[in-house]
């Protein structure tokens, strides 16, 4: 048996059991998923978020040339009310931010972005191959 305090005020149990999840679900707070995917020309980077458009994102590269994708979503229900006064209210507000780190072999300067069905796909374009030369520089052992 759980103790219970004498002066226990109920009201704010009932509230609670009231507003609770079961009533009202929140939404879902997980990262999205990513996928990358290798060819022989370039590395594609692809992050589902649905309802998103591209002012939402902001993909840069950071000083370290590490890939950073930001998101970031902000909406408020902006319904009048009516007759009486709001006892809870939904806002939705959403930010994501993922840093990679990238391959040698990216061209840094030919990435690009693109937001279409719900999915940002971050183009990531492998450098030309070089072809493998004996350019190990031999030393002399006196």
């Amino acid at each position: 048996m759980t103790p219970m305090r004498k002066n226990q005020n109920w009201l704010p149990s009932i509230f609670n059991d009231f507003f609770d999840n079961n009533w009202m679900e929140k939404a879902n707070a997980t990262a999205p998923a990513i996928n990358v995917v290798e060819n022989d020309n370039n590395y594609c980077v692809e992050l589902a978020a649905p309802g998103m458009t591209k002012d939402d994102f902001q993909v840069h590269l950071d000083d370290d040339d590490n890939l950073v994708i930001t998101m970031e979503k902000k909406s408020e229900n902006n319904e009048d009310k009516k007759d009486g006064r709001y006892l809870r209210r939904e806002f939705s507000y959403s930010k994501f931010q993922q840093t990679m780190i990238l391959p040698d072999n990216v061209d840094k300067e030919h990435i690009s972005a693109h937001v279409e069905h719900g999915v940002l796909s971050v183009e990531l374009p492998k450098l030309p191959k070089q072809e493998k030369t004996d350019n190990v520089k031999r030393i002399e052992v006196k």
